[in-house]
């Protein structure tokens, strides 16, 4: 007792964590095996009755998050999508409508309907109700989250209800001449704002020079001594933003600019040993790092699978990718491994008729999962079954949700990010893109594989695909 006193706050927290996460391990290997699938199982309808119930309404406590509520669209549509399970057409059309006045009249969404900047904005909301819808101030976050949700629920009415013309002048207002882009008008500078830009310009097939021009240099900037990326220069790596970071210099084929040897010397040392992810340094382990750093392996993954390709594409390697064993100290419990895996990824991006044209198109190959039938010849750089272990008994709660770690809540947002790292590394070791991977890639019954999804943008892969069809046909 007398050496834990000694330790720091941080070193308690830590072995606190690690007591709880290792309690629930050995009461698992205790179990009888009937009782051991049973843990292992992913409960997929209580997730999907604790999601839907959330999209049709939330109790007072949610009010914190008012600003946030095309986020909540966003975590729950992509956690039932990735279930492999739809919404009933009432409530797709009820979401559709709700994003649409979300949708500001000079382009990209706000946090709600009618959100406005000031104080002074609400008591003008308030006396004159008839300019409500004019007062929206839009932010890239939720922009991004709104256009996600839409991309999600797929089909024309929810495709068509985006307006991409404005939405581009918007995100022209939003760059910054240092290369980067502000959150909303006068808002922060960050690595967040450049992803989220960039992502939603790349899915609405609107991404041209004039948004891309300089963004490499401001997220060169923002990666540390470390290896991993900040939210902005002098900062401290961090998980999230280094998933951003990667992910916009993938989109606009910039990639091989970053010092990827020193990124995944930083990420590869986040897995602790409870089997989940840390977002930084000496920092507990979150559910939702399973994605945030999870998903920086998927496209790290393709990345390798085409070294010495200039510009880097993802997925355009032509190896043989034999299968290869991943020897760690927990597999004796996770069972056997999977395989190699390789997505052809990229980009290719054009501009709405003739509104905004420039000199030349962004380089980025076209996003294609049958552009490449080769193989990956690079074996997982994290731990998937450990991932997974962590995922299935710590952080999933049997009725319904996933959370951060033992003895928090469940809530939305950690159910998606935990369920997006889910299917991440399920797939982590899949040898051919085309065929589903094998039992021994899934810890726990073969139920529990989920949809693939497209690591750089989040969203399931067939949603991505409509969406991809119907903005390149716009």
């Amino acid at each position: 007792m007398e050496s834990f006193r000694s330790l720091t706050v941080t070193q308690r927290d830590q072995v606190l964590v690690e007591q709880q996460v290792f309690d629930i391990f050995k009461t698992f290997y205790n179990l009888p095996p009937s009782s051991q699938s049973f843990m292992l199982e992913l409960q997929r309808e209580n997730h999907v009755e604790y999601l839907t119930k959330g999209l049709t309404g939330l109790g007072p406590s949610f009010c914190v998050l008012d600003a946030n509520r095309p986020w909540i669209c966003y975590w729950i549509l992509h956690s039932i999508a990735l279930l492999d399970e739809f919404v009933d057409p009432e409530l797709e059309d009820n979401t559709i409508d709700f994003l649409s006045r979300c949708q500001g009249p000079n382009g990209g969404y706000a946090g709600g309907p009618g959100q406005a900047s000031k104080i002074l904005d609400m008591i003008i909301v308030k006396l004159l109700p008839t300019i409500f819808c004019m007062l929206t101030m839009p932010h890239l976050a939720t922009t991004y989250a709104a256009v996600n949700s839409l991309v999600t629920l797929g089909g024309d009415k929810a495709l068509s209800s985006i307006n991409r013309e404005k939405l581009y002048m918007f995100l022209r207002q939003m760059k910054d001449a240092s290369g980067g882009f502000r959150m909303h008008d006068g808002g922060e500078i960050d690595v967040r704002a450049c992803y989220t830009a960039i992502s939603v310009a790349s899915l609405l097939n609107i991404l041209d020079d004039e948004l891309v021009q300089n963004v490499g240099n401001y997220i060169l900037s923002c990666q540390t001594y470390e290896g991993g990326i900040s939210g902005e220069p002098g900062s401290e790596a961090h998980g999230g933003y280094t998933f951003c970071g990667l992910a916009t210099m993938i989109l606009i084929n910039e990639v091989d600019r970053l010092d990827l040897s020193s990124l995944t010397d930083w990420v590869v040392f986040r897995q602790g040993v409870e089997g989940g992810f840390q977002g930084r340094t000496n920092k507990l382990v979150d559910g939702c790092y399973s994605f945030w750093q999870g998903g920086i392996f998927a496209l790290l993954k393709r990345l390798n699978s085409t070294k010495g390709v200039k510009p880097i594409p993802l997925g355009d390697g032509e190896g043989s990718g034999e299968e290869s064993p991943q020897t760690t100290a927990s597999s004796d419990a996770a069972g056997e491994e999977g395989l190699n895996e390789d997505l052809s990824l990229g980009g290719s991006h054009s501009e709405i008729g003739d509104q905004h044209n420039t000199s030349s198109q962004v380089n980025v190959i076209d996003i294609d999962h049958n552009h490449s039938k080769g193989h990956a010849n690079v074996e997982p750089l994290f731990n998937s079954l450990a991932l997974q272990q962590y995922i299935l008994l710590c952080s999933q709660e049997l009725n319904g949700g996933l959370r951060d770690k033992p003895g928090k809540s469940r809530d939305h947002y950690h159910t998606c990010y935990c369920l997006s790292g889910l299917s991440v590394c399920q797939r982590s070791w899949l040898e051919d893109e085309d065929s589903p991977p094998l039992p021994r890639a899934v810890l726990g019954p073969y139920s529990n594989l989920l949809e693939p999804i497209h690591p750089l943008y989040n969203v399931v892969l067939d949603r991505y695909w409509g969406a991809h069809e119907f903005f390149t046909k716009s």
